[in-house]
């Protein structure tokens, strides 16, 4: 799961990103409300973390920004000010949710859960299923047949990538900011080399290779 954390705060900012890490969440970070939208806006994000009050553009300028350029994209803002007036006027603005400062781990956490279920429509409870295959991306577990077994956070995020585009190539830069980020550094080798991961931790062959584009995942009765 891709998550997007638009806060100004730098000690808020190492917090929450740990901790929402630490739950299986991949994280990118904005300090302002320019380069907030400039990333919200490429589409990479599952759901958008959203400060009120941030430098440059105000969190609720950003969010009508973003809902007039068509992003549907969840969003959750996070702000200090808790009057009924405050909730509404973000809520009117397009957010999908409000948490006031100070929050509890437990509370954000929940609330991201409820907004994930919200968006996936193709989610059976917490889980996605496709090609034979049953992910719970939050858990890091598939379900194949009768076997359980278990991916790295990235192993995750990249077959989640797959099987939400079930069918559909998706290119090598495509997966590489959606899985590692918009700003990464990371060699778009390793998108080669976690999709070999994956065929041979799952065992399948119907993770299918586009030469020099990217690959697609095909439903197990499409296999040669």
């Amino acid at each position: 799961m891709k998550l997007l954390l638009v806060e100004d705060e730098s000690k808020l900012i190492g917090a929450l990103s740990h901790i929402l890490k630490k739950n299986g969440y991949s994280v990118d970070t904005a300090m302002d409300g320019e380069t907030g939208i400039e990333m919200a806006a490429t589409g990479f994000y599952d759901i958008i973390i959203l400060d009120r009050m941030l430098p440059r553009r105000s969190g609720l300028s950003v969010l009508k920004e973003l809902r007039s350029l068509g992003l549907n994209t969840p969003v959750l803002i996070l702000t200090a000010k808790d009057s009924s007036k405050d909730r509404v006027e973000g809520l009117d603005a397009g957010a999908d949710d409000y948490v006031v400062k100070p929050f509890s781990t437990e509370e954000l956490l929940a609330r991201l859960r409820a907004l994930t279920r919200r968006k996936n429509k193709d989610f059976i409870g917490d889980t996605l299923c496709a090609a034979g295959l049953t992910l719970n991306p939050l858990r890091g577990e598939v379900i194949k047949g009768d076997c359980t077994i278990h991916l790295s956070v990235k192993e995750s995020l990249l077959l989640d990538l797959l099987m939400r585009n079930l069918g559909q190539v998706i290119t090598k830069e495509r997966i590489l900011e959606k899985v590692w980020g918009y700003n990464s550094d990371t060699d778009i080798a390793s998108v080669d080399l976690y999709i070999h991961y994956l065929r041979k931790k799952l065992n399948i062959k119907n993770i299918v290779t586009v030469r020099g584009v990217g690959y697609y995942l095909q439903e197990v009765g499409d296999v040669p």
